[in-house]
């Protein structure tokens, strides 16, 4: 059923992710040939003999057999960093993870100057959403080998599932330019350059991935969006049509090709790829006749219903079944955005990111992207946001207020003020915002002004509420009068 989701306020183009199981693979040596057998009994006692028998079988794509012949190679000889390392792929081929991670760990403690075991044990800790563990083990094997391509793309990855696309570019840029770069290289980097906004180049990039590997899903699935973007809803539809062909029963694609009819008006094809996968369509409000408009949702009643929950742990796992069905809705992704603020600042920043980046001149998104970049710390990305969102947006509380703490803590003092003064004016009761405003002045060598500033913080505060800023002014009043005695500091230019 498509519905409406109820309720969905918030306090303030996703391709999709590359699969790092592709790069764990990637990584695993390829053997030359060997002997034909794979007796395990012919080469009992040589360890080199029983790792070229396992890699003989892992190229045949016989991973088990290869992973008793990589496990007998160790046993003779425990110090084999090679067949630990092949132990390792060979584990991850079998979705074994923890035992895999242990012997890629073995690895790198029994050769310590090779690139591949550090590569794939980061590769794997990202896709496990160990980012932060796996990038020091990736920046480590790009140390040792600047050209390891997988290092690099799974580092890309890292980057930019942290939100920082700047440096992922960086990273996805060095893996497209290596000799023979595979058409995820291509693809990551427009991910990368699109997460800065530069679809122009994104789009080139995609292009170039899919002259590589004309049937990439993921490239097909980001050209698309960026095509529907600009309003080519016709070629973004042969795109999706293009990728469903490669997964044919794959509901995500088909539910972004059925969005993607909608947006284009082709409501019979719509209507017959809704049927098709067990759906119906309700239309959206028609705000031309006096009705409040609304976003259409793919989605279950149980799903929408749950989406609605006052209880995080069951909206969110609604949300995220929800946006699988619907990848570009800004709603979901901005109430998602909204939900991880508090406990996981870095998830809340990159579902505001998206947000965003689907509908960039809607100013509630942007206030909670840049709202989440302040809880980052992202104080300079955050203030440049804010300023086009409060000219678009004036009456906007939450984007001043963020605003006002991006400026402080970059120390633009003299333009934080203004800020702390129109939220003084929207809301006289907070009386915490006479201690920026004094403090602002303080920082400026405007004593005269800070020293009025913090009185009226002191008149007004609570001392259960404002215990830490009451204490901070008491201790500066002191040597603040003994300057402004000495007429020290500047005069506030009027």
């Amino acid at each position: 059923m498509i519905s409406r989701l109820r309720r969905l306020r918030f306090s303030t183009s996703p391709l999709a992710v590359l699969s790092t199981a592709v790069l764990l693979l990637a990584l695993i040596l390829t053997p030359a040939a060997f002997a034909q057998t794979d007796d395990l009994s012919d080469s009992a006692a040589d360890p080199i003999k029983l790792f070229e028998r396992g890699q003989n079988a892992h190229a045949r794509g016989d991973i088990e057999r290869a992973l008793e012949f990589y496990e007998a190679a160790i046993k003779l000889r425990p110090e084999f960093p090679e067949a630990e390392f092949q132990r390792g792929s060979a584990l991850v081929a079998l979705g074994r993870l923890p035992e895999a991670e242990a012997a890629l760990r073995r690895s790198i403690e029994l050769r310590k100057d090779w690139s591949l075991p550090y590569a794939m044990l980061g590769a794997l800790l990202v896709r496990t959403g160990r980012e932060k563990e796996a990038e020091a083990l990736l920046r480590q094997a790009i140390k040792l080998d600047p050209h390891n391509s997988a290092a690099l793309r799974a580092l890309a990855e890292a980057r930019l599932r942290a939100g920082d696309p700047k440096e992922a570019v960086v990273f996805a840029r060095q893996a497209a330019n290596e000799k023979d770069a595979p058409a995820s290289a291509w693809v990551l980097l427009a991910m990368a350059q699109r997460g800065l906004g530069d679809k122009a180049a994104a789009k080139t990039n995609l292009d170039q991935a899919l002259v590589i590997e004309p049937n990439n899903i993921a490239g097909l699935e980001g050209r698309a969006d960026l095509r529907a973007e600009a309003g080519d809803y016709e070629h973004a539809i042969e795109d999706l049509k293009a990728a469903s062909q490669q997964k044919p029963d794959d509901k995500q694609i088909l539910t972004r090709l059925l969005g993607m009819y909608e947006r284009a008006g082709k409501t019979a094809e719509a209507d017959r790829l809704a049927q098709s996968l067990g759906l119906t369509r309700t239309p959206a409000a028609d705000s031309t006749k006096g009705a409040k408009a609304t976003i259409r949702v793919v989605g279950t009643p149980e799903e929408i219903e749950a989406a609605n929950n006052d209880d995080p742990a069951i909206a969110r796992k609604a949300l995220e079944a929800l946006l699988q069905k619907n990848p570009r809705n800004a709603m979901l992704l901005a109430k998602l955005g909204s939900s991880y603020r508090v406990d996981d600042p870095a998830r809340s920043l990159e579902y505001y990111r998206r947000a965003n980046e689907v509908e960039p001149k809607n100013s509630e998104y942007a206030t909670g992207y840049a709202a989440a970049l302040v809880q980052a710390r992202r104080f300079g990305d955050a203030a440049g946001i804010l300023h086009q969102v409060v000219v678009a947006a004036p009456d906007n509380y939450v984007a001043h207020a963020n605003l006002a703490t991006a400026l402080y803590e970059l120390k633009r003092f003299s333009e934080a003020l203004p800020e702390y003064q129109w939220l003084l004016s929207a809301k006289p009761d907070l009386v915490v915002t006479h201690f920026f405003i004094g403090s602002a002045h303080d920082k400026l060598g405007e004593y005269e002004a800070a020293l009025a500033a913090y009185e009226t913080f002191l008149v007004r505060a609570d001392a259960r509420t404002n215990q830490l800023e009451i204490e901070k002014v008491q201790l500066r009043l002191p040597s603040l009068k003994k300057q402004i005695q000495l007429k020290q500091g500047v005069k506030r230019k009027q």
